[in-house]
């Protein structure tokens, strides 16, 4: 059987993208306009979840500590529906690769023999990149991009590696950073990382109320603060991230419609 054909009993583990449909894959609509039964996320907008024509929606996320199912029911509840016969989706924020736990629900599957297939999406990262029509890499300047979850436990101290992520070449995507900004902040200073590296925040990226602010690294804490007290958040930190304010206060300037224009005056 073709790996994209959805058979019944088959799970495949679909990306939702950052929040606007219209930047989900054609595979992605497709996989949810034949699925029975969608597990999904509890970030994945109404918009998205309408594109699942003809299944039972069922809530399984996780949101700032609320927890409306354990990662164990959530992969019984799959196991449950494939072995049942239904076609069934398990629908991630972002890409299921990326901070989605998508190797645990793979191997429970697997190991009662229901075929599991991945359906790529957008991670956020690289959606808050383009909202602020910044670049993850920059020649010369950004050669890594590290991918970073900020997430831990209540009580629990963040336990990072702060001297890899210092490194000054590097961009980093930190993931569910808002309530860590503080200890990101000065983990990567006291690391080594320059005080006045360019720093953005984005929240509810991709979606009409997504909001965007630039800052510098010793900043962080109260930039968070300032944006946001509960929307998802998405931090980048870097070099790159910068570039596009070092191009318009070097004789640029940016239309309303967000393409960069030369000045004839510069220089």
């Amino acid at each position: 059987m073709h790996p994209d054909a959805f058979a019944p009993g088959t799970v495949w583990l679909v990306g939702a993208g950052p929040g606007d449909p219209d930047l989900l894959t054609r595979k992605a609509e497709r996989l949810l306009g034949q699925a029975d039964i969608v597990f999904h996320d509890a970030l994945v907008g109404k918009a998205v979840l309408a594109l699942a024509l003809q299944a039972q929606l069922v809530s399984v996320g996780k949101r700032s500590g609320r927890h409306s199912k354990g990662q164990d029911q959530i992969n019984d509840l799959m196991l449950l529906a494939a072995l049942q016969g239904q076609k069934v989706v398990r629908l991630k924020g972002g890409d299921p690769s990326i901070f989605g736990r998508s190797a645990e629900e793979i191997d429970h599957l697997a190991a009662q023999g229901v075929p599991v297939h991945i359906c790529p999406g957008i991670t956020t990262a690289s959606a808050a990149a383009a909202s602020g029509l910044a670049s993850l890499t920059l020649r010369g300047l950004a050669r890594k991009l590290t991918f970073v979850t900020a997430h831990a436990r209540a009580g629990e101290t963040l336990d990072l590696d702060w001297k890899a992520l210092a490194a000054p070449d590097a961009t980093l995507a930190i993931y569910m950073g808002r309530s860590a900004a503080p200890d990101i902040m000065r983990g990567l200073i006291a690391a080594g990382r320059a005080p006045d590296t360019p720093v953005m925040i984005a929240t509810n990226v991709s979606l009409p109320n997504e909001n965007v602010v630039r800052g510098r690294l010793d900043a962080l804490g109260f930039l968070v603060r300032a944006i946001s007290e509960d929307a998802p958040t998405l931090i980048l930190v870097g070099e790159a991230v910068g570039a596009r304010r070092r191009r318009t206060s070097a004789g640029q300037r940016v239309s309303a419609s967000g393409s960069s224009q030369s000045n004839p005056r510069a220089g």
